[in-house]
Parts: C-alpha cells; sequence; structure tokens
C-alpha cells in the first residue's frame, strides 16, 4: 500500500515479504484449498478424511496438501502411515495482518472524504443565507 501525499510515497507495507503474501494469496484462491483449509479448523485429520468430501483420488488431495505445506498454511505430523494435518497460522495471520492495513488505510481514506463532503455541504448552506 502507498500514501501519496504531495510527492512523497510513504509504502506501509515494507515491512512483509512480498513473495510469501503472493504464495499464500495464490494458494488461498483455489476453492478446494480453501475447503481443505476450513475442514482443518475444525482440528487434525488425515488425508484419507480430508479426500472424503471431494471427489478425488487421494494422489490429488496429497498433492493439494503440498502446496499447502509449502505455503506454510498446514503442516502435520507421522504415527506410523497415516500423516495428520493441522493449521499452521503465521501465513494466514500474516496475510490477515496486509489485510487490515489496507482497510485502516481506506477507511481512514473515507473518513477524510466524509469530513470534507460534509464540510462542503456546510459551506453551500452558510453561502445560500
Amino acid at each position: 500500500m502507498q500514501l501519496y501525499v504531495g510527492c512523497i510515497i510513504f509504502n506501509h507495507l515494507v515491512n512483509y515479504n512480498e513473495s510469501k503474501l503472493n504464495q499464500v494469496f495464490s494458494v488461498l484462491a483455489d476453492p478446494t484449498r480453501r475447503a481443505i483449509l476450513q475442514e482443518l479448523s475444525k482440528g487434525e485429520q488425515t488425508t484419507k478424511r480430508l479426500a472424503e468430501p471431494f471427489d478425488m483420488s487421494l494422489p490429488a488431495i496429497s498433492k493439494h496438501m503440498k502446496i499447502l505445506e509449502n505455503a506454510d498454511l498446514v503442516s502435520f505430523r507421522k504415527v506410523g502411515r497415516n500423516k495428520y494435518y493441522y493449521l499452521q497460522t503465521n501465513a494466514i495471520d500474516d496475510a490477515g495482518l496486509w489485510i487490515d492495513t489496507l482497510k485502516s488505510f481506506w477507511e481512514s481514506q473515507l473518513s477524510s472524504l466524509e469530513k470534507y463532503l460534509l464540510n462542503s455541504e456546510e459551506e453551500k448552506g452558510g453561502n445560500e443565507k
């Protein structure tokens, strides 16, 4: 996010790892992966259990899980042959923080616009008397 003040540009998102954010949002763009994350929000689950609601093979679900792992959105623990997947919150927390920063910026901009419009209306009302 950049804030333009005259000729000076302030970049409020400089502290974020841009490539990690891009990766997280790219991963979240897929509805299947979002549904998997939603399932994992209920607690850790095996690959087989995660595959049940979807019409896809275990290897296909495993590919999705690998992508989620690479984005640091999930992790797993292995017990025997089974992998038990669970959510990792750091990457999603960073994305949420980035969105919150944008939200704060735009709320501030809209608040300033509202004040300007209210002042303009008052000035028009004062000129008509």
